[in-house]
């Protein structure tokens, strides 16, 4: 008996640390939609250089939240044996992988408002804060109980937090430091003129297009494999997702009049909307979230270009990630409760504190971080270096070569 138990025990944890990691790994392919998204949007002189801060902020992620930002959420480290450490399969490593996927996201995402006119290595520098220390604090009170934030909550309104994917904790914190950057970055030179937007056009709509498929399929290791156990997962959780990216869709295209950088990022917003609802809304209550969320995207970014001369977001990603993701902590108050069709366990006044929470700590530690990093080695290119393109300023070689 007892060695059919350490086998049925055996197979349990690598079932387990087996389905993490291939959420790690589709979380992590999502990095280059990521960077895809932003080569397709951005004009073709800073392609090259929407691949590398893609690739060196994920580098550079891993290393402070490996070092710094996992500790500071969870009170685990990685200082003991290789003994120790590979035990249950080497699940708590795994799970660390998965976990840094998610914080790798946040500089993915504020790479897309600073884009065009932003330097390498002091973005790189305070990006790695952010990473460090910044997100790590508001994920440790959200999905690992710290400050006792979620037991004042379930005290005083009868439930704590729910964001089972992060739509606050990873888009909203992201997008909302993001905000923070690009009012500090100011606008691209020569984007608005007496008082009017001058449109750049996206440079590669296959790229981008690409960049949101990547993205929408990756997705789904992102939502579904927030269970982090195999006895967790749920087709639930896949469906929301289905629903929500299908509401964004459409939303996206009735609203942005069949644009294709709308259609394509409709997808986007609907998910980010569902990742903190996923596991407890009714189906049709995530085709609702994510049609509102794409609605909501369009609408805004038009009123940003047009509206907004100070606020440079180049792909979009404040509308998209901050107040999307804002939308999605809220929506799961409302959609999930059971008199919606929901699960429930949720309250609403937990939701809306829980969002206003996290977007105080990413707009005062987006603002602190980027004024230093002003304040002491400047944020943007020079005027001469911004004309010419970060791709020959900063790394000396264009997108393609036409010899």
């Amino acid at each position: 008996m007892d060695q059919i138990n350490n086998a049925v025990e055996t197979l349990i944890s690598s079932s387990n640390t087996l389905f993490i990691l291939l959420g790690a790994i589709m979380v992590f392919a999502m990095h280059a939609g990521f960077a895809f998204l932003e080569v397709g949007t951005v004009r073709q002189k800073n392609q090259v250089n929407a691949l590398v801060k893609i690739m060196t902020d994920f580098a550079v992620s891993a290393l402070v939240y490996f070092f710094i930002g996992y500790q500071i959420a969870y009170g685990s480290h990685f200082f003991s044996s290789a003994t120790e450490l590979s035990q249950n399969n080497g699940y708590e490593l795994v799970k660390f992988f998965f976990l840094m996927t998610f914080a790798a996201a946040i500089p993915a995402i504020i790479s897309g408002g600073v884009a065009e006119r932003a330097r390498f290595y002091p973005m790189l520098i305070s990006a790695a804060i952010i990473v460090g220390l910044v997100y790590p604090l508001f994920e440790g009170m959200i999905w690992n109980g710290n400050y006792g934030f979620q037991s004042w909550l379930e005290t005083q309104f009868g439930a704590g937090f729910h964001d089972f994917a992060g739509s606050v904790v990873v888009h909203g914190v992201g997008g909302w430091v993001a905000l923070a950057a690009t009012l500090l970055l100011g606008p691209r030179t020569g984007r608005y003129r007496n008082g009017k937007v001058v449109a750049f056009a996206p440079s590669n709509i296959p790229f981008l297009a690409l960049g949101a498929w990547i993205l929408c399929i990756g997705w789904f290791g992102f939502n579904v494999m927030s269970a982090q156990t195999l006895d967790g997962v749920s087709g639930l959780v896949a469906v929301n997702s289905l629903m929500a990216m299908v509401g964004g869709i459409i939303a996206a295209m009735v609203f942005g009049k069949n644009d294709p950088g709308f259609i394509h990022n409709g997808p986007l917003a609907g998910l980010v909307a569902i990742c903190a609802g996923s596991d407890i809304l009714h189906p049709i209550g995530a085709l609702v979230t994510g049609a509102i969320a794409g609605a909501l995207f369009t609408w805004l970014f038009i009123l940003i270009q047009q509206k907004f001369s100070n606020l440079d977001d180049v792909l979009g990603v404040w509308p998209l990630h901050g107040i999307c993701g804002a939308w999605g902590g809220i929506a799961t108050g409302i959609f999930g409760t059971e008199a919606m069709g929901g699960l429930g366990g949720v309250s609403l006044v937990s939701q809306i504190i829980g969002t206003v929470a996290g977007i105080s700590i990413a707009l005062i530690g987006g603002f602190l971080v980027y004024s230093v990093t002003k304040m002491l080695s400047g944020l943007r290119l020079s005027q001469e270096d911004e004309f010419n393109g970060a791709d020959l300023s900063l790394h000396k070689i264009s997108s393609t070569n036409k010899d």
